[in-house]
């Protein structure tokens, strides 16, 4: 199969590349008096110079971060295969419309009277989400997805303890999403838990047995990390409900549901939804992102305040939340990312985020009929949006998940979700999402099937990749204990880490 690839040379820091008196500008003589600068603005507010600034022309500057932005993988460049991530493409028109003025420049603090307009696509945005999910209320105000499962859980433990009591347990399926258990242990509770069957589904009989007084709830992903839809979610919520407790689900896989199940309608109480996984808003990079959490009616005098309330023709911040869990947010949510979720939602329409889900579900199992082949499937019962492989045949040859994830790079192609869900070991979790085309899955599966293929005859070759890249294959154990570098030229002309 032919290999992307791109010429790479060896990049010096920008501090090396200087050099005293260049300048990345120049300007024509003053045509007005010189100002004493230290004399406008107090010797104290003035310095000569910049210690170890580098110094260099603009056209050095322009190619140094051309350069280097080159050496980052990029959704604009190919797929992410990364499983659970729903690491997908961001429609250019939801970056337009969160770039108009009106209201990329809305300031939180202006009058309601002046923010109708930002406040109408916030309230289109929960009423939208709300029938997505088929939850009874939205709060836009949590950052992230973590951030929404700790407000999911705090709206729990406050209906609970308006109760009497907010109980000691969270118990969490095995199958789950690892943040589940930091979040409940964050808001008070002990973690236990639940394991699955043999394929992949939560356990009635053995939920049947541990769910007593003590638990709070149950947090559950569904369309699990095993990529596999627990079609026995009516049972799970029954049993929770039947014993006053309440059903979380992690929402972060809802790319797989949209337009076809409403997890509110099989007894999900509450829930968050990711943004940027299902709705196309940016996605990593310590940037701003959106976690709203949905809820069902029991838990809606519990939401964040504010809350938006409908006066009879204008929009209101109402504070008057006496039961509410208080802020978790300052002001009402990452408006940005708020508008670009709406853009994408209304851009598709129903229909449309139907077939987007239909889509990703196509991409996720033509991969799994193609690679089945060459990789074992440890879970076969239908997948959603995702599948997860093992490395159990290519570990007989000496070869793990991490080599093959490396090999990938090589193929021009970032790698997937390397060794999670943990109960696959050697896990291989692969997402395509809907935004890839045949021809671009087509390449990964080639990339995939080759490297199959070359830890059958060489599987050396694998073991010791990357090959193609400026780094060599690194000691991670050594380089997770000491993580100093320092950098040296390798033969090829490339370098790698010392």
């Amino acid at each position: 199969m032919k290999v992307r690839s791109h010429i790479t040379q060896n990049e010096a820091l920008l501090f090396e590349m200087g050099s005293p008196g260049k300048v990345g500008y120049q300007l024509p003589s003053l045509d007005v008096p010189a100002v004493d600068a230290v004399a406008a603005l107090g010797r104290e507010n003035v310095r000569a110079e910049i210690e170890g600034f580098p110094e260099v022309s603009e056209v050095e500057a322009i190619r140094h971060f051309t350069r280097l932005s080159t050496w980052n993988y990029a959704i604009d460049l190919g797929l992410y295969p990364l499983g659970s991530c729903t690491m997908k493409y961001n429609p250019r028109v939801n970056e337009l419309v969160a770039r108009l003025d009106g209201l990329a420049w809305a300031h939180p603090y202006q009058p309601e009277a002046l923010a109708q307009g930002a406040m109408e696509v916030m309230a289109r945005l929960e009423a939208a989400l709300a029938e997505i999910t088929g939850m009874d209320a939205v709060t836009l105000q949590p950052a992230a997805g973590a951030h929404g499962e700790l407000t999911g859980i705090l709206l729990i433990r406050a209906l609970l303890e308006k109760r009497g009591n907010p109980r000691k347990k969270i118990l969490i399926p095995d199958s789950a999403h690892g943040t589940n258990p930091a979040t409940a242990a964050i808001a008070g509770y002990t973690v236990e838990n639940i394991h699955s069957t043999a394929s992949g589904m939560v356990d009635l009989a053995e939920l049947e047995r541990v769910v007593d007084k003590d638990v709070a709830a149950l947090m559950m992903t569904n369309p699990n990390t095993l990529g596999v839809f627990d079609d026995n979610m009516a049972g799970v919520a029954e049993i929770l409900h039947k014993k006053g407790a309440l059903v979380y689900m992690y929402g972060a896989n809802m790319n797989a549901l949209v337009g076809i199940a409403r997890p509110g309608d099989f007894g999900v109480d509450v829930m968050h939804l990711n943004l940027h996984k299902t709705f196309s808003t940016p996605h990593g990079g310590g940037g701003p992102g959106g976690g709203p959490v949905a809820v069902k009616k029991i838990l809606e005098p519990f939401l964040p305040a504010p809350r938006m309330k409908r006066l009879r023709n204008r929009w209101a911040f109402d504070y008057k939340r006496p039961r509410a869990i208080g802020k978790v947010r300052a002001y009402y949510g990452n408006f940005g990312v708020i508008v670009r979720a709406l853009a994408y939602i209304l851009a598709h329409g129903g229909d449309g985020l139907r077939n987007a889900t239909v889509d990703a579900v196509l991409n996720a199992n033509y991969i799994r009929r193609k690679l089945e082949p060459f990789y074992d499937l440890p879970y076969t019962a239908p997948n959603m949006h995702e599948v997860v492989f093992s490395d159990d045949r290519q570990a007989k040859l000496g070869v793990r998940t991490g080599d093959i994830a490396k090999r990938l790079i090589d193929y021009g192609f970032h790698p997937y979700t390397v060794s999670f869900p943990l109960i696959v070991h050697g896990a291989l979790m692969i997402e395509p999402t809907e935004t890839e085309s045949k021809l671009e899955l087509d390449l990964f599966i080639e990339a995939m099937t080759a490297i199959a293929k070359e830890v059958e005859t060489d599987p050396q070759l694998v073991r010791s990749a990357p090959h193609s890249t400026r780094t060599s294959k690194v000691d991670e154990v050594g380089a997770a204990r000491r993580p100093i570098l320092r950098w040296k030229p390798r033969e090829t002309g490339s370098q790698t880490a010392d």
